[in-house]
């Protein structure tokens, strides 16, 4: 069994000629003071969006950088309080 061929209509090739569309009317050009304006809010809406997820970003990696420097400095007070131990016990003996 053959598959059907399909419709010429719906296959495009190379050699077909499409209409020309106009082309759209060009944006008017803004003045350096409507594009400072214009970028001033497109900062504010950005900030307003992305502030929140900036926050919990932020507040998730400094919470990551505390618990890493906590458990350093838990472990260099151990290891400090180890050598003193040990060289008090190890030491002469006054008295």
């Amino acid at each position: 069994m053959t598959p059907p061929e399909p419709a010429q209509a719906d296959v495009p090739v190379l050699t077909d000629m499409l209409e020309d569309t106009p082309a759209a009317a060009a944006p008017p050009a803004l003045d350096a003071a409507a594009l400072d304006a214009l970028a001033l809010e497109l900062e504010r809406a950005l900030l307003e969006r992305l502030g929140p997820e900036l926050d919990r970003v932020t507040a998730r990696a400094l919470d990551r950088v505390r618990a890493d420097l906590t458990l350093s400095v838990l472990q260099m007070v151990r290891e400090a309080v180890a050598v003193s131990v040990m060289r008090e016990l190890s030491g002469p003996k006054r008295g």
